[in-house]
């Protein structure tokens, strides 16, 4: 029976990262029912537990070289791993472990990342080594590609699909289980809700009174703010601060971790989200919801372009008066027929990673 290695964010309890690990591996199976997972976790027991899939330590090198020993191939991504704006020593990890499987000679496949940006010279010589050695390599948008050509990438096949969390099946998704999350805070359900997921990123935290002021001004107007942290605790700290920033009460705050299935169905109920993490803009969108989004990085700006929305708000300048225009405006329209069609198209898109993975793991 085939087995493959998942390499990723996994196990930190960032939501965005497991929705990703969720859906690759839900994709997969509906490939190969039979297929052997296991993730590199830094939460081993939590992610066998939430994904029915066997899961090592990922900082144990001798877990780490024992799955990939007993591995058929390492799949890695998706997400942004090969970039070195968050941290060079990410960069290395996730290239350390791509090397560590090729001295194995184990296949090796890239699965949707978003590649990029990677700025130090010596990191894009080391990218540029390691990854024009691997089998087959998939991307989840068009800039990513252009990034990665710009390293002088040829030898592996490169196909630009799409983030792979846009292909989830929402047929599964249990209405009452959003119901239940919400009414724990005392939401009320009868008012339009309005997402926020917002993130720390370095000394840009000058963009929260923007975003407590249109917290207030949805308060005023019927609306319920709901702040969603993705990541744990540090997006909890940053919803706190905008919240004591607020003039009113009455937001609502949804401050434990949820799981994929739960943050799929909260978002079930939003009117909009206003998202700085990619990935609450993606299961937003995914959910036929019209997002706005605050970039700090250019993913963010690639998503929105990819799905024909407006715009992100720049996180360094952006202002409660266009915050709220733009916020108004989205609410006014809701997701447009265009931006359906592009979610349709990028579903398929997102599966074909899973049909690609396959076919390297078998040839």
């Amino acid at each position: 029976m085939a087995e493959v290695v998942l390499s990723g964010y996994y196990g930190f309890d960032n939501l965005g990262d497991e929705a990703v690990l969720y859906a690759i591996v839900s994709a997969l199976r509906h490939e190969v029912p039979q297929l052997k997972i296991t993730v590199l976790s830094h939460n081993p027991k939590r992610t066998a537990s939430l994904y029915g899939i066997k899961a090592v330590n990922r900082w144990k090198l001798s877990e780490v070289a024992g799955a990939l020993k007993r591995a058929d191939m390492l799949i890695s991504g998706g997400g942004s791993l090969l970039q070195d704006v968050t941290s060079p020593s990410s960069l290395l990890y996730y290239l350390g472990v791509i090397s560590l499987a090729r001295a194995f000679k184990k296949k090796i496949f890239f699965y949707a990342q978003g590649f990029g940006p990677v700025n130090r010279p010596w990191a894009r010589w080391l990218v540029r080594r390691v990854a024009q050695k691997v089998d087959f390599i998939t991307l989840r948008d068009e800039e990513s590609a252009e990034d990665l050509r710009s390293l002088g990438i040829r030898q592996p096949p490169v196909i630009v699909t799409a983030d792979p969390v846009l292909g989830l099946d929402l047929s599964s998704v249990d209405k009452d289980t959003g119901v239940a999350v919400l009414r724990r805070t005392g939401a009320d359900l009868d008012r339009p809700l309005v997402g926020l997921a917002l993130r720390r990123w370095k000394s840009e935290e000058i963009y929260l009174p923007a975003v407590a002021g249109l917290a207030d001004r949805l308060l005023e107007e019927g609306a319920l703010p709901v702040f969603i942290p993705f990541h744990q605790p540090d997006d909890l700290d940053t919803a706190k601060q905008a919240i004591r920033l607020m003039r009113r009460p009455g937001a609502v705050l949804l401050d434990r971790p949820l799981t994929v299935e739960e943050m799929l169905s909260v978002t079930g109920f939003l009117s909009l989200m206003v998202g700085m993490r990619l990935h609450s803009l993606i299961m937003a969108a995914v959910c036929g919801r019209p997002v706005v989004g605050i970039s700090y990085d250019p993913k963010v700006d690639r998503f929105l372009r990819l799905i024909g929305a407006p715009p992100a708000l720049k996180v360094q300048d952006v202002s409660l008066k266009d915050l709220y225009m733009l916020v108004k405006a989205r609410m006014e329209t809701g997701q447009t027929p265009e931006e359906r069609s592009m979610m349709t198209d990028l579903k398929d898109r997102a599966l074909q990673s899973a049909k690609l993975a396959t076919r390297c793991l078998n040839k």
